[in-house]
């Protein structure tokens, strides 16, 4: 029970970090999330996107697996009606480069 959590490095099959961190920027995603290394990503709307990898759920509903994740930044009121997430225009490719960005962080 007092162990160090389990290590979780999800593969984002096409997902390209460097690319995932620019298009964070592109789609202002730090305007609502507080992201590592993303100039101005200080928003206060969204939760912080710093441990991705040890959340055992996205949106507090949905397991955190790569796909469930990309389906999320896609279209997040698809999956989840009540999110206050918008639907920003994230192209699925883009997506995969956003997961892979925030799957890196520690």
């Amino acid at each position: 029970a007092c162990a160090d959590e389990p290590s979780y490095n999800p593969e984002v099959p096409q997902g390209d970090p460097q690319r995932g961190r620019a298009a964070l920027v592109q789609f202002d995603c730090g305007v609502c999330h507080v992201i590592p290394r993303v100039t101005g990503a200080r928003g206060m709307v969204g939760p912080p996107l710093d441990s991705m990898r040890r959340n055992v759920y996205i949106a507090g509903k949905f397991p955190n697996t790569p796909d469930a994740l990309v389906r999320f930044i896609v279209d997040a009121p698809a999956l989840e009606p009540q999110t206050a997430m918008p639907n920003v225009g994230v192209a699925e490719h883009q997506a995969r480069d956003i997961a892979a960005y925030l799957y890196s962080l520690d």
